[in-house]
């Protein structure tokens, strides 16, 4: 089936192409993506990193049923591999492998866990050209994010590699003298993580780090849009000695594959990035065999511009917020609200701004936005536009597909956008920046608290009681002030409300692959 939908996204996607005043352009540049691309995937195969089959055990397999899913270039719609499509018994196996690994995998001392995870980072940077170009190709987005992402995604083992010494317990002044209490942390045991398409490794790296750092065990199952990526970094992890079993890679059927995790009484952990209602299926599906769930969802980011802010660090802020990866990030600044006495002056320099994005091939040098992952996603985003326009918004740029065709989008911005309007109330998942007027502090507060999601917010102000007062009055699990991109392995990510459960990155995100045992001794007089 999801093949099916990835064909008919394709050839409707190839029609608009065909269709295009621009077609001539659009045939050339199409044609220059393919060469770089050709040259990308002959570098990926020598050095080893083009995997199709996934990783059980410590050996690659295919499809016991001999499935296969095409993966393609958002870019030019052009196959770059099949890959193995697995499904419950697959997935079993894994988990089988992950718990038998466990119980040795748990047992070495953290600082041989530890020296493991090092070498995997190494590699990791070692290879970031390769992966970044992998990347590029199956997700699409510019390489200059790419190689961006494998340096960030490479941060989390590096930093939980050194983390993995760290994971202290405490001992507990007794209540009688015959006693010591003694709290200890252990790992919990087989983890399933299920991570998206966005970003193909650095959603791997920040779950499978931790995890095993504490000395879990885990079974990934990565987007069915990108599974080149997380079999390049598993191929990377077997290289630099994690054992076999120790991190495995199912992909395909997801209900399947979802299912069999959830089912399994040996999976003790569920962690997911991905949208909100897939996330309440798995804590529900979960509540079974009551593992425990971490969860990093969907987001509505606002973005709040007051009076005093710097206009040139607000627009370059909001910019970085807003357009990175094409909008296709869960910490998008969904929402931009600006204060009166400023927005006309804002809304002519950031669309200034935006005028200079260029949209291309990733592969390209001058790329700063690739195209959407699919055709889904640039109906979703038309669905968004539409809806504004009819309810009296203005487009102030863009809001059309561009002439690349495929599933190319122009970045847009959306003047006097309203919260009865789908581009307030949910995520666009894209290249689309809706501003919204305000007049006091206390009006931005509630319109940027008026939603669901409680993942990001931003705000631009130059007084320093104002970023106080807002920041804490904000319902959100981060928050950037006079800053777009936020995020580090070093801080703590996550959300509140239906943005999710558990945090990742930081000291704090080895707490959700831990359990706390107390122990009692008596008799000690």
């Amino acid at each position: 089936m999801a093949m099916a939908m990835r064909r008919a996204a394709a050839l409707g996607a190839r029609h608009i192409l065909a269709s295009s005043a621009a077609s001539s352009r659009v045939i050339s540049r199409r044609h220059m993506g393919s060469v770089n691309a050709g040259a990308a995937m002959e570098k990926i195969r020598a050095a080893g990193l083009l995997r199709t089959q996934g990783l059980i055990g410590g050996k690659w397999v295919d499809a016991y049923d001999g499935k296969t899913i095409e993966v393609q270039n958002p870019a030019t719609g052009d196959v770059l591999a099949n890959v193995a499509c697995m499904g419950n018994r697959e997935t079993s196996d894994a988990i089988a492998s992950a718990n038998t690994t466990f119980y040795s995998w748990s047992k070495l001392t953290a600082s041989e866990r530890s020296k493991s995870l090092r070498k995997w980072h190494d590699l990791l940077i070692s290879h970031k050209e390769e992966l970044a170009l992998l990347m590029t190709l199956e997700q699409g987005k510019p390489m200059k994010e790419a190689l961006g992402e494998v340096n960030y995604g490479a941060s989390f083992i590096e930093y939980f590699a050194e983390e993995a010494k760290r994971v202290y317990g405490d001992i507990i002044p007794p209540t009688l003298p015959d006693r010591r209490i003694l709290v200890l942390k252990q790992p919990i045991g087989v983890v399933g993580a299920i991570t998206p398409w966005n970003f193909p490794l650095a959603m791997i790296t920040r779950k499978v780090g931790p995890a095993l750092a504490c000395g879990c065990t885990v079974v990934v199952k990565p987007s069915e849009f990108t599974p080149l990526t997380a079999l390049a970094a598993a191929d990377l992890a077997l290289q630099a000695g994690i054992p076999a079993g120790a991190l495995n890679v199912v992909m395909g059927n997801a209900p399947e594959i979802g299912d069999a995790l959830m089912q399994s009484t040996q999976v003790r952990k569920i962690t997911f990035t991905g949208s909100t209602a897939v996330g309440k299926k798995l804590m529900a599906g979960s509540a079974n065999t009551v593992k425990k769930v971490s969860l990093e969802l969907g987001g509505n980011a606002p973005c709040i511009v007051f009076d005093d802010a710097d206009i040139e660090v607000a627009v370059k802020g909001s910019l970085a917020a807003k357009f990175r990866n094409s909008g296709q990030t869960c910490v998008c600044a969904n929402r931009i609200l600006v204060q009166e006495g400023i927005y006309e002056k804002f809304a002519s320099a950031f669309v200034k701004a935006v005028q200079s994005l260029q949209v291309g091939n990733g592969l390209e040098e001058s790329t700063s936005q690739g195209p959407l992952i699919n055709e889904a996603a640039v109906q979703k985003v038309e669905k968004f536009v539409d809806d504004a326009s009819t309810k009296g918004a203005n487009i102030m740029l863009g809001g059309k597909r561009h002439s690349l065709g495929m599933t190319f989008y122009e970045p847009t911005v959306v003047g006097n956008v309203s919260s009865d309007m789908l581009l307030f109330r949910e995520e666009v998942f894209g290249p689309v920046a809706p501003l919204i007027p305000f007049k006091t502090e206390e009006e931005a507060i509630q319109l940027a608290n008026d939603t669901n999601a409680g993942l990001a917010a931003y705000m631009f102000t130059k007084s320093i009681p104002c970023s106080w007062r807002v920041s804490e009055a904000l319902e959100y699990g981060l928050v950037g002030v006079n800053e777009g991109l936020i995020s580090t392995e070093v801080a703590p990510f996550g959300g509140v409300k239906q943005s999710g459960l558990g945090r990742e990155g930081s000291k704090y995100g080895m707490d959700d692959y831990l359990e706390i045992k107390y122990v009692c001794m008596g008799n000690l007089s």
